[in-house]
């Protein structure tokens, strides 16, 4: 009985030797990969036919932690370079199509496989080897992808909070559109932050263009305002539609004493300037 050590020798040795066979095969295997090879190789730097035969070494090799760290890389490659998944997919099955292909073709030749489980052992090693490269790979795909949406959503937050100097001492911020928990954190880390640093003795807080806000919401709102307050800083609010007033008194908001309302935000400008 042959052991995996042995076979993976012959195995890495008679894909070498027929190297452009192997590549033959492998893109004959991959249809819809296959006329890709270029685009990717220029619009990511990822050499697919490379990283093919990188793959099956460390998976030959059983090199788990080189492979771990290849499937990491390349999950980060794609994800970065808006490459698809399906197509990912497509190419590293593909890969092993052609990988177990070849060592049919051995085992024809040479019989590395004298007994029937010599090719069972082969076989779980290699497909084990090759779903871990996948379920490595699909997660740091998927880890890259959910931190730069965060990155693109806090990005974008942040700028749908535009703190306005009107003068030294007076700013205005205009609230647009929907005001989630999310949005509630950004606002309340951007007004305190932006108070600190510009000494901002009177903000004015815009609510005419605001959605409506849900209890919770409401509540963080206070709370800002509280914050707004214990920094030095009095809040001034316009632009409070009906309906979102009934909300704050079913919710029992009591503004806190250096927090002001007025009906409009020219009517506030024209007291402040």
């Amino acid at each position: 009985m042959k052991t995996i050590v042995n076979m993976r020798e012959e195995i890495k040795s008679y894909i070498d030797e027929n190297q452009e066979k192997f590549q033959e095969k492998l893109l004959s295997e991959a249809v819809n990969v296959s006329g890709k090879i270029t685009e990717i190789l220029d619009r990511g730097n990822i050499d697919l036919l490379k990283n093919a035969r990188r793959l099956i070494f460390y998976v030959i090799d059983q090199e788990n932690e080189e492979l771990v760290k290849f499937a990491k890389q390349e999950g980060i490659a794609w994800a970065e370079h808006s490459l698809t998944l399906s197509l990912k997919l497509e190419w590293v099955q593909a890969i092993r199509r052609t990988l177990w292909h070849f060592i049919s073709l051995l085992d024809s030749e040479k019989h590395i496989t004298n007994e029937r489980n010599d090719y069972y052992d082969l076989e779980k090693m290699v497909n084990d080897k090759v779903d871990h490269f996948l379920n490595s790979f699909f997660l740091s795909y998927s880890k890259y992808k959910d931190e730069m949406i965060h990155r693109q959503r806090e990005m974008v937050e942040h700028l749908s909070v535009p703190i306005i100097p009107v003068n030294e001492t007076v700013s205005v911020l205009p609230l647009i559109g929907i005001i989630d928990s999310y949005r509630m954190q950004v606002i309340e880390e951007k007004v305190l932050n932006d108070i600190a640093q510009s000494r901002i003795q009177t903000l004015v807080i815009d609510l005419s263009g605001t959605a409506m806000m849900e209890r919770d919401d409401i509540d963080n709102f206070e709370k800002v305002l509280a914050g707004v307050a214990m920094m030095g800083c009095k809040a001034v609010l316009t632009g409070l539609r009906p309906d979102l007033v009934r909300r704050m008194v079913h919710a029992g908001i009591r503004f806190d004493k250096d927090t002001e309302t007025r009906g409009t935000l020219q009517e506030t400008l024209k007291k402040y300037l």
